[in-house]
């Protein structure tokens, strides 16, 4: 994850748009999944140490870890309500290492001992809840479940997988508040829950947390960033399309050593771009379009050293586009249209440069081609954001849509989409060495995405 190649390579990625499973799952069917995985939790509240599952084994195991996992992937075969791929068709009898997308590798603790050490049900289109029965699996060092039609909540028993270093549970229909639960996983480096429906606040100690990659976008989370922001120490943190506001916290600052990446696209944040942000000296993307932010861009970016792709269109932004921003000596491409700029350096305009791609349309800049009229340029001008005085104006209202993609090949790899779309598999990215913990399994291709499958009715309540 620390390379910034690969890193940019899934950030840009994950905006793409080829949707296949979403809409599969109508709202009905998943309230319906939601409300009967509710019922087990009040049955069981959690796994307590004395937990006995409904699930009857009559099978005999090589050691007590298989069988835990035998009782835990029966109990989520049962609260699978459609799986049109039969993925989960040779789930059945005791050898459970031969289950398809179950890997198992010899513990750590104990090499004769086999255990069960990933899932990996990427795209496979499973409709259903994930039951309490999976905290048995605390051998499991990852955990990826994306571009399914998995509802309800991500259960609390989760932090009995004390080893799990990968949880991907993106682009499925959770719902309720940041899962909480995540954040007491002691060895998690890797999670994403992007394209879900959770919603409310973020807990300030997810930043505080020992991740190096934090996928938030495509939610409902809304309220300011939390200022832990800056203690996170991971390399890449997306929480684009969501509705965040406030400011950028400029505790940002203090990731100079390792933030590479950080995509805040589509929210309502406000208030102006913090000088802060010239402290990231090893950040290669930064996109903070379609917001509501306001005043003049620092003239402390060119500290941006290895920064690859600027992004901070479709915002309120006022003054002069200065010349060591676009002549930083990594800048592949600078997108500062739809904002209220009325000046730019020469090395700014798109045409003097050749090894840059520049958008400056839609401002208030005299002589360049497709600008805003000249009536709203003098309306909106006279409004704008002294910072030195004013540090944080704040967003208030919802975040706006964004633009459709301009029909350019380049552009259209860092527009986000009007529907977002299920991101993509990211098995080939290896997770950090384990700490006292198995390795993860190796990754394995997910089946290529069939074609929409319409869901079968829900099942009727027992």
């Amino acid at each position: 994850m620390k390379g910034s190649g690969c890193c940019l390579f899934f950030s840009l990625l994950l905006l793409q748009s080829f949707s296949f499973f979403a809409s599969a799952l109508s709202d009905t069917e998943a309230s319906f999944i939601a409300r009967r995985q509710l019922l087990t939790f009040l049955e069981t509240d959690d796994l307590p140490d004395d937990y006995e599952s409904t699930v009857v084994v009559t099978e005999t195991f090589p050691n007590s870890r298989l069988r835990r996992a035998f009782i835990a992937l029966q109990a989520w075969k049962r609260s699978i309500y459609s799986d049109p791929l039969n993925t989960t068709a040779n789930w059945v009898g005791a050898d459970v290492c031969s289950y398809t997308g179950v890997f198992c590798t010899s513990a750590l603790d104990d090499p004769n001992v086999q255990v069960v050490a990933g899932i990996d049900l990427n795209h496979a289109d499973i409709a259903g809840y994930l039951p309490v029965e999976l905290g048995l699996l605390s051998d499991i060092a990852l955990f990826h479940i994306n571009t399914n039609r998995f509802c309800g909540l991500v259960p609390p028993s989760f932090e009995r997988m004390i080893l799990l270093h990968e949880l991907d549970v993106s682009n499925n229909r959770f719902v309720g508040p940041f899962p909480e639960v995540v954040l007491r996983i002691p060895n998690l480096k890797f999670l994403d829950i992007r394209f879900n429906d959770f919603e409310g606040k973020l807990p300030p100690a997810l930043f505080t947390k020992e991740l190096d990659a934090i996928f938030l976008n495509n939610n409902r989370f809304t309220s300011h960033i939390p200022e832990s922001f800056g203690d996170s120490p991971a390399s890449v943190i997306v929480i684009a399309n969501n509705n965040f506001t406030g400011c950028i916290p400029t505790s940002i600052g203090k990731m100079g050593n390792t933030l590479n990446e950080v995509l805040m696209l589509n929210n309502a944040l406000g208030g102006c771009i913090p000088g802060e942000l010239s402290l990231l000296g090893n950040a290669t993307i930064f996109d903070v379009s379609s917001n509501q932010l306001s005043g003049s861009l620092p003239m402390s970016l060119h500290g941006l050293k290895n920064v690859e792709i600027i992004d901070v269109s479709s915002n309120s932004l006022t003054g002069v586009v200065h010349g060591g921003l676009c002549n930083l000596p990594k800048l592949a491409e600078f997108t500062f249209a739809d904002n209220l700029f009325d000046g730019e350096d020469t090395r700014c305009v798109p045409q003097n440069r050749q090894d840059v791609w520049l958008d400056d349309a839609d401002n208030c800049l005299q002589g360049r081609p497709k600008q805003k009229p000249a009536e709203t340029c003098s309306s909106e001008i006279t409004k704008a954001v002294d910072c030195s005085r004013v540090k944080c104006g704040g967003g208030s209202t919802p975040p706006k849509q964004p633009e459709a993609p301009i029909d350019d090949p380049h552009r259209q790899s860092h527009v986000p989409m009007n529907h977002p779309p299920p991101p993509p598999v990211i098995n080939s990215l290896p997770p950090p060495p384990p700490v006292a913990s198995p390795p993860p399994p190796p990754p394995v291709a997910s089946p290529p995405p069939p074609p929409p499958v319409a869901s079968p009715p829900p099942p009727p309540p027992s």
